[in-house]
């Protein structure tokens, strides 16, 4: 089990942890370097997912609309194109 636990994670857990918390802190000191805040980092992925979610549901609900507004052309016009076929019957 150790032996899986090391080739996920790339090495013994420790070591991996040490490297991840070093690397968090080098990583946050560039950040605050630029002015990001931990909350700026949330706000984006909420942001992004909620413009991706916009993006795609969005469109589906153009889509309906524009069904509906060429059903209101091509029914009426399918109704009659039948009316006039069955009268030649």
């Amino acid at each position: 089990m150790s032996e899986r636990v090391n080739n996920f994670l790339g090495g013994s857990p420790l070591g991996v942890a040490i490297r991840l918390v070093l690397l968090s802190i080098a990583v946050g000191l560039i950040l605050s370097w630029f002015s990001f805040s931990p909350w700026d980092v949330v706000d984006w992925f909420v942001d992004m997912f909620d413009w991706l979610w916009n993006s795609v549901f969005g469109s589906l609900d153009r889509a309906f609309d524009y069904f509906l507004l060429g059903a209101a052309i091509v029914i009426p016009l399918f109704i009659i194109s039948r009316l006039f076929s069955m009268g030649r019957r």
